[in-house]
């Protein structure tokens, strides 16, 4: 395929009708599309793809948005009528010949609704029948998973720089690009025709399996557009949840999580300081209204207690003086007639020795006076004492306890940022929030609707099974019915191995052709020495020159981008289809070398036509003049700022007024 000539009337950014000459020749195969940011280089790749698949395009500028608000959207804001078209001329061969296409997409706001007109000439003739069948008819010139493949921007090769998003593209590339998927087709047409030889044209039930049959395609065609819309979320909420993690941790960083618990930290401190409080409210009532004061007087307490104690000896002794005095003269009159007169004098000694003593305890000065019945109390004033101390103990530790945890929640408080210096981080991270929220929620949606759809196709599918065994069971088969259903089933699981044998060989061709294109684009050499792509999960796997698996998070991010780009070329080399590229802004993370390498040795070979979109900072005056040879025209998108239009001036930035570049 070679695209002649592409024009906008009205379309987005571009007011009036915009042209560009697309033709190449051989040598010079790049147009080089100059354009600064929001100047209209992505609504040209948008008008493109727009102008072949109409509503099942995959334009940057359309999001969730429905296919009639976004033609609405897309008409010039200046044109008047409400009205837009996008003409696109290219040449292919069909069957051996070739034939020149002029597609012409257009459409018209009329009150609420939007018309949209599609007309094909081919050859310079009008074909209803295409015109009416586009649809169909572009997937067999260029299918829309290959356009994926060759028409690409800057934001889809730094997606494609992860492994994990690349894998599914690959999938995709090997099965529709290289045809496997043409032989997973051959199976089911073959599968098709089997059925159709179980079942009587005849039959009434006809109708309900062709029914059937209708009801399982709109089911499946429903399956494939959400799964594209779940793709589109899933990318969505990718950007947005590192929106989010980037603003909470500017929130965080602020001391946001302060912030947050400011209101328990206020709490908390207020009960701190009521328990601290009631301690040394109790600390004081206990040593200032109690008798702990009194262990200040231990000493003293002591000698009171041995002072009393002499004088109740005293009192006792000086009782009980007269009583001992009359008891001892009753006892020795008593015994002196049976105890020898030496024993006798003895006794009467000893007694009068002991009440001597007594007469002397009795003699002790009385100053205290100390009542007899408040002994018990002089008594257990020790033990009291003791028991208050303890308590003033626990609550002086319970006081340093508090005092200590409120230490650290002032400091905490101390920390915490007003609300006016945090309070635009807070927004931020909550208006992040919500928008991750809001995806997900919506993407939840698609999987309990997709889900619901999947299984309304397994029902389906046990339908469509039982009326094809019910008719089986009714019609007896013919030996030709018989021999065709025998040698389909052979047929098909020969195409499951080729299938596989062809997966294969595709897979180990596409390795050498993607390992090849990095190289050739990486200024470090040897750092890859090989790599390996999963037949299953066809992840990609990179080996380093110590033959140890290489993690790609080793490489930089322009290393990542190239690794990205040599997996489309890869895929492009393989597939060998004379399909143009079309190249938005591709050289955003890499350094002057990896550009270098870029501009001299892929574009100049990516395809037999490269539409290079770039910035004056991509393609600058240096690499411009390396790229010079290899370039047929060059365009500059000019941006008017006061009517928020663009216009396609001829030549590039340091060309300008040059038509194209000989």
């Amino acid at each position: 395929m070679l695209l002649h000539k592409i024009t906008l009337t009205d379309f987005g950014a571009y007011q009036g009708e915009q042209f560009l000459n697309l033709k190449t020749r051989p040598g010079r195969p790049i147009i080089l599309i100059g354009g600064l940011n929001g100047c209209g280089k992505t609504t040209l790749l948008d008008a493109i793809q727009l102008v072949l698949y109409g509503a099942r395009a995959r334009t940057s500028g359309r999001g969730n948005r429905s296919y009639e608000n976004y033609l609405r959207e897309s008409i010039n804001r200046q044109a008047d009528p409400k009205h837009a078209h996008i003409v696109l001329e290219f040449s292919t061969i069909v069957e051996g010949e070739e034939r020149l296409y002029k597609v012409r997409r257009s459409w018209e706001v009329n009150g609420k609704t939007v018309r949209e007109f599609l007309t094909v000439l081919i050859n310079g003739e009008l074909d209803l029948v295409i015109s009416d069948n586009w649809a169909d008819h572009i997937e067999d010139l260029l299918p829309l998973e290959a356009a994926s493949l060759f028409f690409f921007d800057g934001e889809k090769i730094e997606s494609l720089a992860d492994p994990d998003r690349a894998a599914p593209v690959i999938e995709s590339a090997v099965y529709a690009l290289l045809g496997v998927n043409t032989v997973e087709q051959l199976r089911t047409d073959l599968l098709a025709l089997q059925r159709r030889q179980k079942i009587s044209e005849e039959d009434k039930q006809i109708l309900k399996i062709h029914d059937l049959e209708k009801q399982i395609e709109e089911a499946r065609q429903v399956s494939a557009d959400i799964k594209q819309k779940q793709a589109g979320l899933s990318e969505q909420i990718l950007q947005a949840q590192d929106i989010f993690d980037k603003a909470d941790e500017s929130f965080a960083s602020a001391g946001g999580s302060l912030y947050e618990q400011r209101a328990e930290l206020e709490a908390e401190e207020n009960q701190l300081r009521e328990q601290l409080k009631n301690v040394s409210d109790s600390l004081a009532s206990n040593t200032a209204a109690g008798p702990l004061p009194l262990l200040l007087l231990s000493e003293q307490i002591t000698s009171v207690k041995q002072q009393v104690d002499k004088e109740h000896a005293a009192m006792q002794a000086a009782q009980v003086l007269d009583t001992l005095s009359q008891r001892d003269h009753q006892l020795l009159s008593s015994i002196s007639n049976v105890i020898p007169a030496d024993g006798l004098a003895a006794i009467e000694r000893f007694l009068n020795e002991d009440r001597r003593e007594r007469a002397v305890d009795a003699e002790i000065p009385r100053v205290l006076n100390f009542p007899s019945d408040a002994l018990t109390q002089l008594a257990s004033i020790k033990e009291v004492l003791q028991g208050e101390a303890a308590r003033a103990r626990e609550l002086v530790a319970e006081a340093m306890r508090l005092r200590e945890r409120l230490n650290l929640v002032e400091r905490k408080l101390a920390g915490v940022p007003d609300k006016q210096t945090i309070a635009e981080r807070i927004v931020a991270r909550d208006n992040a929030r919500d928008h991750v929220t809001l995806l997900v929620g919506a993407l939840q949606r698609l999987d309990e609707e997709r889900d619901t759809v999947l299984r309304r196709i397994d029902l389906l599918n046990a339908d469509r099974e039982r009326a094809y065994k019910g008719r089986a069971q009714k019609v007896a088969e013919t030996e030709h019915a018989a021999r065709i259903i025998t040698y389909a089933d052979r047929m098909r699981s020969t195409l499951e191995k080729f299938g596989e044998a062809l997966l294969q060989r595709h897979i180990s061709r596409l390795e050498v052709a993607v390992l090849d294109s990095f190289n050739r684009l990486m200024r470090k050499n040897g750092l890859v020495s090989d790599l390996r792509i999963d037949i299953e999960k066809f992840m990609i796997t990179l080996v380093g020159p110590d033959d140890n698996e290489l993690d790609p998070a080793r490489l930089s991010a322009g290393e990542r981008q190239l690794l990205a780009v040599s997996l489309l070329w890869g895929l492009a080399r393989v597939a060998g289809n004379h399909l143009p590229s079309v190249i938005d802004t591709p050289l955003g993370r890499l350094d002057s070398r990896h550009r270098e390498h870029l501009v001299q040795r892929y574009f100049p070979h990516a395809s037999h036509q490269v539409l290079l979109l770039s910035t004056d900072e991509e393609i600058d005056e240096y690499l411009f003049s390396k790229l010079r040879p290899s370039i047929a025209h060059t365009y500059t998108l000019v941006h008017d700022d006061t009517t928020f239009t663009t216009t396609v001036e001829p030549g590039y930035w340091w060309t300008a007024g040059a038509p194209h570049v000989a």
